[in-house]
């Protein structure tokens, strides 16, 4: 485990969130309220849930903000950390509940949703600046996709989004699928990239002390 439970979840979480945001030609991955109660029942979140269009609007209007830690630099992320924990009062408090041992809840469950779920990417995104893991924080590999990733592996490996395992969802949201022949084009150039890799650095010693750079249950 590279961060704490409660930290990687919270990571993955926000990854998720972020990947819902339509791209070019695609379909929002939070279309609806109905979508926004999927999400939060997938990650586990309790507390204050709205139901509302303002709710889910709000939560859409986060998704840029978060994807910043993907695009930042360590000081400027900082910067994006602390403007947030800021503007939402966090006050991190050690809790214990369900089946979770001691971890840090930083609002109330009466908080507006949006708030909750800023700030504990905030205060995930602390774990990853102090540890200095920025550059776990990735964008997906393949050219015409803009995904991030939490690459949790122990070797930094990870180069893709989920888009292998779950070719017809990104990041876990349900969107229209795409046309097969276009689905299995983009995940032939995935496999082709990866087994070339692959055979390449078989094919070669490692060199010394080199290293690549490279759900969930949750507290809430």
């Amino acid at each position: 485990m590279v961060f704490a439970h409660d930290t990687e979840v919270a990571l993955s979480a926000a990854a998720e969130l972020v990947n819902s945001a339509a791209g070019p030609g695609e379909q929002d991955g939070l279309p609806d309220v109905q979508a926004l109660n999927g999400f939060l029942r997938r990650w586990g979140w309790t507390g204050r849930h709205e139901k509302s269009v303002a709710e889910l609007e709000q939560i859409r209007a986060l998704r840029p903000r978060l994807r910043r830690f993907w695009q930042m630099d360590r000081n400027d992320v900082v910067v994006q950390v602390n403007g947030l924990l800021t503007e939402y009062r966090a006050l991190p408090q050690l809790v214990r509940h369900d089946e979770w041992d001691y971890h840090l809840h930083a609002t109330s469950l009466e908080a507006p949703l949006v708030a909750r779920m800023a700030v504990e990417a905030a205060m995930a995104m602390v774990d990853v600046i102090r540890t200095d893991e920025l550059s776990r924080l990735r964008v997906c590999d393949m050219s015409d996709c803009d995904d991030v990733l939490v690459d949790l592996t122990r070797n930094r490996s990870k180069r893709y989004c989920d888009l292998l395992q779950q070719p017809c969802r990104r990041g876990g949201l349900s969107v229209p699928a795409e046309p097969a022949v276009a689905r299995e084009e983009r995940l032939q150039r995935v496999r082709s990239t990866t087994n070339g890799t692959s055979e390449a650095s078989a094919s070669r010693a490692p060199e010394a002390g080199s290293r690549s750079s490279s759900a969930p249950a949750r507290p809430a």
